[in-house]
């Protein structure tokens, strides 16, 4: 399933025609249960089951291309979530969505300007059965519409919601008591959310129990609707992959390990660093994994007070420049970024970031480090340093 995910973003980003050829390719009934496992992701229909005499409610989610179609039906009530079976015998015909299998793809995994303006058919079951006033039957249950509404929701690709709204609906504490981080996330990640991006996230949560944590791995797979998503753990967290969601078990303190991953699953467009915030291990981490991230992209650090506290993450607040820490390693490479503004070429030793690290951003325990470029110049360094003399300056041999 994992590699039809895979054909099928890259598909869509090209457009039908290559969508058409990886349908052929990969056979209906497969593709199909892909993008029906997107839809009912992105359509959170375990939160309308928990909801208290809501009732029942079921669709036939129906995909076809052609000439062929596949059909799965879904059904939702107090027992949760059924894929393939009805709860119990439905009083009321399931409403039927139909869709070309093309037009989904695109829908859940092409951008924006690929969607279809005319979304999915919606197969209402008869008025006799929908309107009971008019005739003996039973009640229409609460679940009945919202169900449908849900899936056609994203089908239409109808406008997402914030990360913080996300953060919250996964459980991940990237917002909550302990941070305020999606705000900024949403800010400086927000320009890529319709791009097929690769996300790479060191440390997946729950610690040692194999089926917890991976709260933002989710929020990440939902935040980014092509994305594809890579949670890397010291324990092992395979039960948690999901379609668009690999976890990768590697220590953040062996550079062989991180580069054995990156070599499999990169290049990433964003790597976020949510591991163990031991300042060792974090710029070992970044030293290995920067080469790794594409021109433009961005490298984010959690959890800062890591590097200050020695109790708890071997920190110190002795010097606070010290590049042995991460916030210290992380100031050396501010000055990189006006690594042609030295006058003095011996003030500072060169770094390998200085030419490829174009912006920095801090914001209370997080910080970015977007990559590109730095090579602007610095054409009164560059005078001064072969004419001194100009202003008054001397001595810059």
């Amino acid at each position: 399933m994992t590699d039809v995910t895979h054909a099928l973003i890259a598909a869509a980003d090209r457009g039908h025609a290559d969508v058409a050829a990886t349908v052929e390719k990969a056979g209906l009934r497969g593709v199909a249960a892909v993008l029906i496992n997107e839809m009912l992701f992105r359509a959170h229909l375990d939160e309308l089951a928990a909801l208290d005499g809501a009732g029942e409610g079921s669709l036939v989610i129906t995909l076809t291309h052609g000439g062929e179609e596949t059909s799965v039906l879904v059904s939702v009530g107090p027992g949760g979530v059924e894929i393939g079976k009805a709860a119990r015998p439905a009083e009321i015909p399931p409403t039927v969505i139909v869709q070309g299998v093309c037009e989904a793809a695109l829908a859940l995994y092409g951008p924006p300007e690929r969607v279809s303006s005319a979304g999915p058919e919606i197969r209402w079951p008869s008025p006799h059965t929908m309107v009971p006033r008019l005739v003996r039957g039973p009640a229409v249950p609460r679940l009945f519409h919202a169900v449908v509404q849900r899936v056609v929701h994203v089908l239409e690709r109808s406008r997402p919601a914030h990360l913080t709204e996300l953060a919250v609906r996964h459980g991940t504490d990237k917002w909550g008591f302990l941070h305020q981080y999606t705000q900024h996330y949403e800010r400086h990640f927000g320009h890529l959310r319709d791009r097929p991006v690769r996300i790479c996230e060191i440390g997946v949560g729950g610690y040692g129990d194999p089926r917890a944590g991976g709260g933002s791995l989710s929020m990440w797979k939902e935040f980014f609707p092509r994305g594809l998503v890579y949670g890397v753990d010291i324990a092992d967290k395979r039960a948690l992959d999901r379609p668009r969601i690999t976890t990768v078990r590697a220590d953040q303190s062996d550079p062989e390990a991180l580069r054995s991953m990156a070599e499999e699953f990169g290049p990433f467009d964003i790597i976020i660093d949510d591991g163990s915030h031991m300042s060792p291990h974090v710029i070992t981490s970044f030293r290995t994994l920067f080469p790794y991230l594409v021109e433009d992209g961005v490298y984010a650090v959690e959890d800062l007070h890591g590097s200050y506290w020695p109790q708890l993450f071997e920190g110190s607040e002795e010097d606070l420049n010290d590049p042995a820490y991460t916030v210290g390693f992380l100031k050396q490479m501010v000055d990189g970024l006006n690594h042609e503004e030295f006058l003095k070429k011996e003030t500072r030793v060169a770094r390998p970031t200085d030419r490829t690290i174009k912006g920095m951003h801090f914001y209370h325990n997080l910080a970015f480090i977007e990559k590109g470029r730095n090579e602007e110049g610095g054409p009164i360094a560059s005078v001064l340093r072969e004419a001194p003399e100009i202003l008054g300056v001397e001595g810059l041999q």
